[in-house]
């Protein structure tokens, strides 16, 4: 099923995607490669069990020429959260300057696209590209890697706090049918700093297309990073999403993922406490209807002592919908002191709706506190009652209830403005009432 990319490859390579520094035609090639080696996963691969990519493998999406856009800052506004944070937008996978703002970050942050980072720092990015977003088992990360278009790189400087986050809005409309994109993030946070990044993935109408997008995140010795997803693609669209983190000692990684578009979406969450003392939390919420799938991976191996780790992913599902959560976490002989949790939790609001959590500890050290639990379930006939009685109408007490449900894992958002951005999704979608 590889074989389409085959001519794409070779066009693309003598098309203006071998251009660049020496070294990166030929990780391209190595990426390229490894990708044909590898195939499209099957449910045959542990990984991917629950979640088939027929639906990706059986067509061929395309490179994506895009054109001049149309897109105003009035119609991109409902997507922005908060206008006065620094923000960079992607139409179709190219950077639109008239719709960005970063000129007002602190002059000793680097922010750049991908492709002016190649130009103007070429060593820098040949250290940290690929460095931690290994492909050789990973079919998706090797397509990204041999046809990433463009993207963001990041580098916080020792020491520098930076108080406003860094939105990253990937916008998706009509010219985009049949097409794959592939953007790329490079995130280097040196010890002491602080960052906190938001990506947004935006469908506009129904546009049929794969988002394969990889992000690259080094947290150094007791730096802090929060890093915040919302994928709310065309719902016949196919997103796969894979963000690998390395931390040092001291340090904090904080993840949130948010999923609630797309046809199929796959999202992957890899950290590695590689020093002492460090922490992660990975959170997240899905929400689907219909026939929509969503497949939430994430993997903390520890691997220094005394780290610790918390994850909670809630999801909601209605229709025929189906939701896949697998948490492992890896305990290596010499991280004694680890203080692991998971925690998963589902609400099913349709009896054709489903669910299938797997979670997993490999534990390998003697002293250490790691738990994890996981519960399916459908709404509380017995408050469902106690809210009617109240005199609270049938369909009113469901929506208040599902949004309770959601609450404990929206709670861990940090950022105002996004917590009651989401809670409002949440609200309208089960209520079926628009807030102003």
């Amino acid at each position: 099923m590889t074989a389409p990319y085959t001519d794409q490859f070779e066009a693309y390579a003598s098309n203006g995607g071998g251009e660049g520094p020496a070294w990166l035609p030929t990780l391209r090639k190595r990426a390229f490669d490894r990708f044909s080696d590898l195939g499209f996963p099957t449910t045959r691969d542990e990984d991917w069990h629950f979640t088939s990519v027929t639906p990706i493998a059986e067509r061929t999406f395309k490179a994506l020429k895009p054109g001049p856009t149309t897109l105003t800052l009035s119609e991109l506004r409902p997507w922005l959260v908060d206008e006065s944070w620094h923000r960079l937008v992607f139409v179709n996978g190219q950077l639109e300057p008239a719709l960005s703002q970063f000129t007002e970050l602190p002059a000793a942050v680097q922010v750049s696209t991908l492709s002016e980072a190649l130009r103007e720092e070429p060593e820098w990015v040949e250290k940290h590209l690929g460095s931690l977003a290994a492909f050789d088992k990973a079919a998706f990360t090797a397509l990204n890697t041999a046809f990433m278009q463009d993207g963001v790189v990041v580098r916080v400087p020792k020491s520098e706090v930076v108080d406003t986050p860094l939105h990253i809005v990937h916008v998706v409309d009509a010219q985009a049918e049949g097409a794959a994109l592939h953007p790329r993030l490079v995130v280097v946070a040196e010890p002491l700093s602080q960052i906190t990044l938001v990506e947004s993935f935006v469908g506009l109408g129904k546009a049929s297309y794969l988002m394969n997008a990889v992000a690259e995140v080094a947290v150094g010795n007791g730096a802090r990073v929060d890093h915040y997803k919302v994928q709310r693609e065309s719902t016949e669209a196919f997103h796969v999403g894979t963000t690998q983190v390395t931390q040092g000692r001291d340090s904090m990684y904080h993840s949130f993922s948010y999923a609630a578009g797309a046809a199929l979406s796959r999202t992957n969450i890899y950290t590695r406490l590689a020093g002492e003392g460090g922490e992660a939390r990975l959170n997240g919420m899905y929400m689907l209807d219909g026939v929509q799938h969503a497949d939430h991976q994430t993997f903390v191996e520890h691997l220094a002592e005394s780290c610790a780790s918390r994850e909670l992913y809630k999801g909601i599902l209605d229709g025929s919908s189906h939701g896949v959560f697998n948490g492992k976490v890896y305990v290596d002989p010499i991280a004694q002191k680890t203080d692991g949790k998971q925690t998963n939790k589902a609400l099913l609001l349709s009896d054709r709706a489903r669910v299938d959590t797997k979670p997993q500890l490999e534990i390998f050290a003697d002293d250490v506190k790691c738990t994890h639990g996981a519960t399916i379930g459908r709404i509380d006939e017995s408050a469902l009652f106690y809210l009617q009685s109240r005199g609270i109408p049938l369909e009113n007490a469901k929506a208040l209830l599902t949004y309770a449900f959601a609450a404990e894992a929206l709670e861990t958002i940090e950022i105002d403005a996004l917590r009651v951005e989401l809670e409002r999704g949440v609200f309208e979608r089960f209520t079926h009432t628009r807030l102003e």
